[in-house]
Order: structure tokens, then sequence, then C-alpha cells
């Protein structure tokens, strides 16, 4: 199943948001249609009565991406009734809510013999993203199989620097993503699921009422990983699959709360780690830049810097380093503005080299937009606009101040190490 944008090529309106693309599950679902159940199914009360809501959903993330598109109806562009069982049941593995495609499941699987075993599920809680990663083990000596990726901005760490509290609408809106990307991972078999939540959870004093719901919706206790465990787990995903000659290895892990230096001589293992207080949403509130930010604001965010790399100074052996990996949003979204991307590709932003003279040309050229400007960017993703200058500050001094000229960019980080250490992988 594949997510499309819901414009064709040229720009006209293509309102089926998920589209399946297994030809086994194809044919199988078309052998259901083909025995008359849309119709059948039209006539049921019970799948009736929830359709509409359905509908209004599917039509809502729609209109997330482009504006007004909402008004071209719902899964698969209908209205109201059931269109495509295709369509319904490509919703259903992408974690829509969605009775038609569960019924559509129930019956046509398993698509592929008996099913996968020992798939896991990680999310990412952290500051400003959810991020949800599906794996499925393979054979000895084999690299883990990944069966789906997603983030969604939900900025749960909103103001939790000056309050010390989650605001409801954000705990809120975390949880209607949570949900999602667990009816994503049951729709996909997973057999455990693992929630990790960082820096914004970490400091907040009502915790317990974002974790009391996240039990029924989990089936777990949540995880509030502390800053040395975040260092570790990020470390494992980021350079992971490293050749070993490269190092040692400096990591950078730019979140929205909180951003860890790791340094390890082999990959997937820490020698030395700080997790420091600095993050893209945290110096945004803290500053309050201007729509653009001034120069006054860009000298005000790099003051709050400089400290945090005084301690990652005192604590990690940063010039032993040979190669700087950065992971995370901040670190991937700047690669891709700097690549000049049409469109967000992970392939060709894994791995690459981002160099000091890019990061720094970049920086300028965002810090010079207004934040609706940022956001138009095809690579930005939704709610990281207003944040992406104070965070490729950071990246920007780090490597200054280390006297790094290039970076490896890397789209695995902590939610792969969350995943790998659920599947006993190093």
């Amino acid at each position: 199943m594949i997510r499309n944008r819901p414009l064709d090529a040229d720009g006209r309106p293509f309102p089926t948001l998920y589209w399946l693309t297994c030809p086994a599950a194809v044919k199988g679902i078309s052998r259901l249609e083909s025995e008359g159940w849309i119709a059948r199914l039209g006539d049921d009360s019970a799948i009736g009565s929830r359709l509409e809501e359905t509908h209004r959903a599917y039509a809502a993330e729609r209109g997330e991406m482009v504006p007004d598109a909402e008004e071209w109806g719902g899964v698969g562009g209908t209205r109201r009734g059931i269109k495509c069982l295709h369509a319904h049941y490509a919703y259903h593995l992408a974690g829509g809510d969605d009775a038609v495609g569960r019924w559509t499941a129930e019956r046509a699987e398993p698509i592929h013999g008996t099913g996968p075993a020992g798939r896991v599920a990680a999310i990412d809680q952290g500051t400003n993203s959810t991020r949800l990663l599906v794996l499925e083990p393979r054979g000895p000596g084999e690299d883990p199989l990944e069966i789906t990726r997603d983030m969604r901005i939900t900025r749960l760490g909103k103001d939790v620097d000056r309050t010390g509290r989650l605001v409801p609408e954000s705990i809120e809106r975390t949880l209607g993503v949570i949900a999602r990307f667990v009816r994503r991972a049951r729709a996909l078999h997973v057999e455990r699921i693992r929630l990790g939540a960082t820096s914004a959870v970490r400091d907040a004093s009502n915790k317990h009422e974002l974790f009391e719901p996240l039990r029924t919706l989990i089936g777990v206790d949540p995880e509030v990983i502390d800053g040395d465990r975040e260092a570790a787990l990020s470390f494992l995903g980021g350079t992971r699959g490293l050749d070993p000659s490269d190092g040692p290895f400096l990591l950078v892990d730019i979140g929205g709360g909180s951003t860890e230096f790791v340094f390890g001589r082999a990959p997937a293992i820490v020698d030395h780690a700080v997790s420091t207080q600095m993050g893209s949403v945290r110096l945004t509130e803290r500053v309050r830049p201007s729509d653009p930010p001034s120069e006054e604001d860009l000298r005000a965010l790099e003051a709050l810097i400089e400290p945090h790399l005084d301690e990652v100074e005192r604590t990690v052996p940063f010039r032993d380093a040979r190669m700087l990996v950065a992971v995370a949003g901040t670190a991937t979204t700047l690669q891709a503005c700097a690549l000049g991307l049409g469109r967000y590709d992970p392939d060709l932003i894994h791995r690459s080299t981002l160099t000091i003279a890019a990061a720094e040309r970049t920086l300028r050229d965002l810090a010079a937009m207004t934040n609706a400007e940022r956001a138009a960017i095809p690579v930005m993703p939704t709610g990281r606009g207003d944040v992406i200058v104070a965070g490729a500050i950071i990246l920007v001094s780090a490597m200054r101040r280390f006297g790094v000229e290039r970076a490896v960019v890397s789209e695995t980080d902590i939610l792969d190490g969350l995943a790998l250490e659920l599947l006993d992988v190093r």
C-alpha cells in the first residue's frame, strides 16, 4: 500500500490517498467484489452507520495535504456508500478506522500464506513529532525488513519548557496520532508494540494524563527514556551498519526538547554521551523570534546554544571522531532543502553528505523566509517550518565548534534503536 499526494502529475485532483499495490491482495479483494459484496455491504446498517465518519476522517486527512481537498469526497473519492473494497482495505492498512476495511481484511487475509512471524512496532514520542516503525525479523545475519515508517508532527512539548506541563490540546492531538499508528501496527499483525517517550514527557509533571490512556491504547506501559538511554538508542539506530573503519563516530541527535551528542569507536557501541537541554522547540519558545527572525533573534539562539556546547566539550572526546553522523528531523529536513529536492525522498537523504558550507547556506535561506514560506517548501513536514531555523542553528553551531567540514545524514535513529532492541538486534 502506498500513500499518494491528492494531485496527479498535472496538478489535477486525485482523491485516492491510499492505493493498494500488492498484486496478490488486489486479486483476492477483486474476488470479493465479483461476489457482489460492495452492494451487500452497502445494505448493512451496522456498517453503514460507521461509513459517514470514515469518509469524513479520510477527507480531513486529504485536506491537511492540499487546501480544500477535503471537498473531493471520502474513501476513494466517494462521498457516501462504498465505491471500492481495495480503497477501504488500503485505508485499514494505513491505520484508518474503517469498518469496511476491517471486514475486507477478515475475509481476504492471509494474503501471503500463514503471515509474518515476530513483527514488532516501535513508536517514538518526541517533543515535536510522533513516529512509527514496523520491522519484521529475517534469517540469521540478515537485517530486519522494514514494513512501514511514518511521522506526524504533534508538538506534544508545546509550552512544556515554560510550564513544566503537557497541555490538554497537545495530549489529545498526540493520542489521536498514536491511536492511528496502533491500528496500523495491528492491521500489519505485529506481535509486540513499544512506545518510548523522550524530552517533553521527561520534563512534564502531568505525564500520567498521557500515559493512562496510552496503556489502554497500546496494552503495555509506555517507557520514559532518560537522556543516557536516548543517546544509546540513537547511536544504535544511527550508526548500525556503518563501516567500523570510518570511526570513531560522533552522533548528534537534535530533537524538539533535547539534543544528544554520542561518541563511539565502533558502530552501535557507546563510549561517551551527553544529553543537553536544547532542542528546536525549546529554543524557539525561549527566544520567540519574529517572522522572519531578525539578526538579533539569530544571535539570541546562538547564545543559548554555546553553553551547551561547552558541556559537550567537557564530556565527549569529539576531537577523536573521524565521522559526524547527524540524525533526526532537523538534519534530514535541512539536507532535503540543501539538495533542492522537489519531494522528500529518504533514499536520497540516508547516509548522504551535508557539508558545513551547504548547511550554512541553507540556514541563511531558511532564516530569510517567513514561517508560511518555509511551510510551503515541498520537503518541509507540516509543523516543522516554525522550528527548523533553531534546529539548524544547533547543527551549524556544533559543526563550527567542532571543526567539522561535513556530516553524514542518517534517516535511522532512536526510533530504529527502539525497534532493534525489541528484536534483540545489535
